[in-house]
């Protein structure tokens, strides 16, 4: 993991592999001009005044996600400036936006694999802001290298070294202030934070060969250890002594077994508490259903949700928050076989309900319905589940947002204001109950599927008949975001997001201060 460390060195005076300040867009009359942002003056200085003159004649816009890197004049200790984009500069207070500021930080630090320090002189108005900075570069620095050659752990003997570049090994944020405890209490959150995201993205990039329910579940009780977290995992025997009919008819078709695992993050002065539910589909092969060519290779992604659910828990712990997060990881390889559920089949669910499954590939509504109903036996004050859910979802929000469902309008308007706020895009999507009517079955209680068209809010009308009464709840459908094929971009590599983690600690943090009553 990147060191990250609030120095207290000038710009001038720092020594590293290259020093990252920030450029952005004129505003008012001089739209279309270069401005430096604040915290490159000394930069400025070395360059006699000429720094932005410069960067333009390079091409530089000021646009966000551009990068220039000149080489540093005497007057520098370092040999490289990077000018990262901050988009258009503020016209009022001066202060820029901390996404701005985080992806920038991000795409700057993606961009220094290999080196092992470097300087951000990014623009600091005020804790927030050093916050943002931090928890950018951390994300933009990550990267998945354990079955590279070089990386030792994974690589098979004999492999020669130097197949992987690392991360960014030290990042040195300027202009923060090292000495006050709101500084370093921000430092400690964005470390935390950035730590748990990426070790989310680990486990969403993970092969299933090596991630399966009972690894994932292993990870889950050694990070309980360390952390003080109580871990509960509840193996195949278990499961059918609790009557866990939805994990066991989605499980049953691999040779690898299902798991439910309880995380309880708990703090004694807390006065809530909030329960967490992840889809852990380790591999989704469709079942007997099975997927067409061309959408199996990214399916080891399925259990995206679980793991956001669980850096969430951890985070929190490491955090201190005073609120109880208990986390449920519903955990299944989704695999055809003979011992597979077959379309047609009935399950009888954890809650009672009968299930008639009309497609397997529909099962991860089955799995989150076993743990929605275990999670609201325990009376929580909120749940909210995560999910990579539906394909529907994906055509009606695109590959970067997440859709939000709610039976409660105020807590979905809540919790879409944070993710707003954290920097992840969301949208709030209703649940129509004419929908409701589509997955009626002459056979069950209720069939998995309903109507094609409005697929993504049909699953989560079928996610709240196992909410309990009375419950707030949440359905984050993440299956646009939590797994980018395309090239990185500010702090979002390829691969594994860590998407909605930053939008459950606020959560949460919210949560433990009261503010969603």
């Amino acid at each position: 993991m990147t060191a990250l460390t609030l120095s207290t060195a000038g710009a001038a005076t720092l020594r590293a592999d290259a020093l990252v300040v920030g450029v952005a867009k004129g505003a008012g009359s001089k739209s279309g001009d270069l401005v430096l942002a604040p915290g490159a003056e000394a930069v400025d200085k070395a360059f006699g005044g000429k720094l932005a003159a410069v960067l333009a004649t390079l091409g530089a816009s000021g646009a966000e996600g551009e990068l220039t890197k000149v080489p540093a004049p005497e007057g520098l200790k370092t040999p490289v400036v990077i000018a990262a984009g901050l988009g258009a500069a503020p016209e009022k207070d001066g202060s820029y936006d901390a996404e701005a500021l985080r992806r920038a930080a991000g795409a700057a630090a993606r961009s220094l694999t290999g080196s092992k320090k470097a300087g951000f002189a990014l623009p600091i108005a005020s804790v927030e802001d050093a916050e943002a900075i931090a928890e950018g570069a951390l994300l933009g620095a990550y990267a998945f290298t354990a079955y590279q050659a070089g990386e030792n752990k994974l690589a098979p003997k004999g492999a020669k070294a130097g197949g992987a570049k690392q991360a960014l090994a030290e990042v040195a944020v300027l202009g923060a202030k090292p000495r006050d405890k709101a500084f370093k209490a921000a430092a400690e959150r964005a470390i935390a934070l950035a730590e748990e995201i990426n070790r989310a993205r680990d486990l969403v990039n993970t092969p299933p060969n090596d991630l399966y329910p009972e690894s994932f579940a292993a990870v889950a009780t050694a990070a309980g250890k360390e952390h003080g977290i109580k871990v509960q995992v509840l193996d195949e025997k278990a499961l059918v002594k609790g009557g866990f009919g939805g994990i066991l008819g989605v499980g049953q078709g691999a040779a690898r077994g299902p798991r439910l695992v309880k995380l309880a993050y708990t703090h004694p002065k807390a006065e809530k508490t909030l329960a967490l539910v992840g889809k852990g589909i380790t591999y989704d092969s469709g079942g007997i259903s099975l997927k067409p060519a061309g959408h199996n290779e990214t399916m080891k992604c399925d259990m995206a949700g679980a793991a956001a659910v669980f850096a969430t828990v951890v985070a929190a712990a490491r955090i201190g928050l005073r609120v109880n997060v208990t986390g449920w990881l519903a955990l299944a390889e989704n695999m055809p076989s003979g011992t597979a559920t077959r379309p047609g089949d009935v399950l009888r669910m954890y809650s009672g309900k009968t299930v008639e499954v009309l497609n397997t590939d529909a099962e991860g509504r089955l799995v989150l319905a076993d743990a929605l109903t275990r999670a609201s036996e325990e009376n929580p004050d909120a749940i909210v589940d995560v999910a990579t859910l539906t394909g529907a979802m994906v055509l009606a929000l695109g590959n970067r947002t997440f859709g939000i469902m709610s039976n409660d309008d105020a807590f979905r308007t809540s919790i879409h204001e944070i993710a707003e706020e954290v920097g992840e895009a969301s949208w709030p999507m209703p649940l129509p109950a004419d929908l409701r009517k589509g997955m009626d079955s002459p056979t069950a209680d209720i069939a998995n599927m309903g109507e094609r068209m409005g697929g993504g809010l049909v699953a989560g009308l079928f996610l709240k008949e196992f909410v309990g009464e009375g419950i707030a709840w949440a359905h984050l459908d993440i299956a646009g975001p939590a797994f980018h094929e395309g090239a990185p971009y500010g702090y979002t590599p390829k691969g594994g997001t860590g998407s909605a983690v930053r939008t459950l600690v606020k959560l949460a943090e919210h949560t433990a201060a009261g503010d969603l009553g």
